[in-house]
């Protein structure tokens, strides 16, 4: 079994923000593989089913960015769920929107979020970075986050939530590296056609 967590901030003033494009991604899992809920538990809104014959846990934290781990613990703990059986899908800062790379351990680099669950169950789990972009200095990033993407990003959003979902069973089956090399394959396409339409 394996716990799949997307980050984000409850609640309809949050739900487009670029901090919640782990909550968009749960919710394409969800739709992709007809999980099961949402039930209200672990501070969460929690589906489970199963994604190619593996069972699943998938969690949208309702603590706020800052204490998802008050949630991800409990859920771990109830479901005898080691670390490296929890998948965080999360914004990053440091790659260009619509890249996306996997990273297991290591430090929360200002991701507070991350910084939350590090403090409840270490850090020997895997982390989506889900590339967002950088407003260009440290003092923009705060306001960066959590304001709304662009409508021109709906796009290149939806295509990477979808890749993420097409490809995370080679995830569950520890195969991380292959399934970052199909999205991003995936997503050099997308954006390239994206770009060429803007240039059109």
């Amino acid at each position: 079994m394996w716990i799949i967590v997307g980050l984000g901030n409850p609640g309809s003033k949050y739900e487009r923000n670029r901090h919640n494009i782990g909550f968009m991604a749960i919710d394409e899992l969800v739709s992709k593989y007809g999980l099961n809920g949402p039930k209200s538990k672990y501070n969460a809104e929690m589906y489970d089913g199963e994604i190619n014959g593996v069972k699943v846990i998938a969690l949208k934290p309702q603590t706020y960015m800052n204490n998802s781990g008050e949630s991800v613990q409990p859920a771990a703990h109830f479901y005898k769920i080691k670390p490296e059986n929890i998948i965080v899908l999360h914004d990053e800062l440091d790659l260009t929107p619509g890249k996306v790379r996997s990273k297991k351990g290591g430090g929360a680099a200002g991701h507070n979020g991350l910084r939350s669950i590090d403090s409840h169950l270490g850090n020997n789990y895997w982390r989506i970075r889900m590339g967002i972009g950088h407003p260009g200095a440290k003092e923009l990033v705060h306001s960066y986050v959590l304001n709304n993407f662009m409508s021109d990003d709906a796009a290149w959003i939806d295509a990477l939530n979808q890749s993420i979902a097409k490809h995370m069973p080679l995830m569950l089956n520890n195969d991380f590296d292959q399934a970052m090399s199909k999205i991003n394959q995936d997503m050099a396409q997308i954006l390239k056609d994206l770009n060429t339409n803007k240039e059109q």
